[in-house]
């Protein structure tokens, strides 16, 4: 912005709360909204104003990559490259997001009156990614605090910690990555508790083969997901750098004593990055497959549910007392 433009002309008091109660009401209006989609059994519905919000920009990615080729800033040999890594991310995003590891629970046979009931096998579906894009989502919000709190303090030290803050940073390339673990391991741990799921098995006469009910039970299970959750935190981090290494690289000079001398023999591109708007990858792709398959899987059941009791209604095969 050039200086004498100003983008508001009157920043008083006035301006400042019409702005508050417009983004307030703006974002009542939309979690209503998105509550209506809910209720209707389409799917979640915040989720999909997100999905939605996201897909309206892909043209617009497209557009730009045709035009950074045509002005010769992209070579096709780049776009290439670009286009085969968006594949394997979709297909690694798929793959991760339907893996699960299925804990079989055995249940006892029991007598009531004359009848009897159990004796069958199930399993406990523990996902990969459970915590789902919200740890990325923390992490990266907590990571916008000093940027945002830059205008209330001066100093050098402040100028070189939001350097050091900035994207792309050795520094905050850690925190990023330090804060998705954390938060992966502290989401799946409110979500999902390994003593109620024991609890529960263990007064319904379930049980997993080769473990003691109860303590043991909760354990094991605890094992198991401490294990995956590590597996699916490793992927929501690769997940969530590779956009910035594409856009801007890894800057290597300011880590301290081989700074200098990665910054030498490291190529170029591993940098300095390779200019590229990744808009296929990263968080937005996550959230865009992630909830495409939430709602195929919600109109898919939706399907299902209305043929058996609705279409199907006068083609029934009637019983004998019928």
């Amino acid at each position: 912005m050039r200086r004498g433009l100003r983008l508001v002309y009157n920043p008083g008091w006035g301006f400042r709360l019409m702005t508050v109660l417009t983004l307030s009401t703006g974002t009542a209006f939309i979690m209503w909204l998105g509550e209506q989609i809910t209720e209707r059994g389409i799917g979640n519905g915040m989720s999909l104003i997100i999905f939605a919000g996201i897909i309206v920009g892909f043209p617009r990615g497209v557009l730009n990559t045709i035009t950074q080729m045509q002005t010769g800033q992209l070579g096709l040999f780049t776009v290439l490259v670009a286009m085969a890594l968006m594949a394997l991310v979709i297909a690694a995003i798929v793959f991760v997001e339907r893996g699960q590891r299925k804990v079989t629970v055995q249940y006892a046979k029991r007598v009531v009156g004359r009848r009897m009931y159990g004796g069958s096998s199930t399993h406990i579906p523990l996902k990969v990614n459970t915590g789902g894009v919200i740890p990325i989502i923390f992490a990266s919000s907590i990571l916008a605090f000093p940027q945002t709190l830059v205008g209330m303090f001066k100093g050098s030290w402040v100028e070189t910690l939001t350097t050091q803050l900035g994207p792309g940073m050795p520094l905050y390339n850690l925190l990023f990555v330090t804060g998705i673990i954390f938060f992966c391991y502290f989401y799946t741990a409110i979500i999902f508790n390994p003593d109620d799921v024991a609890e529960n098995m263990r007064k319904y006469g379930g049980f997993v083969p080769g473990i003691r009910p109860g303590k043991r039970t909760a354990e094991y299970i605890d094992t198991i997901l401490t294990r995956l959750t590590l597996a699916g935190a490793v992927y929501l981090a690769l997940i969530a750098i590779l956009p910035q290494f594409f856009l801007n690289g890894f800057k290597v000079a300011p880590i301290p004593l081989i700074g200098d001398w990665l910054d030498t023999n490291l190529p170029q591109w591993f940098t300095q990055g390779m200019n590229l708007n990744y808009y296929f990858g990263g968080t937005t792709i996550l959230i865009v497959v992630g909830v495409a398959m939430d709602t195929v899987q919600q109109v898919e059941s939706q399907l299902i549910m209305r043929h058996y009791d609705g279409f199907m209604k006068k083609t029934r095969i009637r019983g004998r007392r019928a």
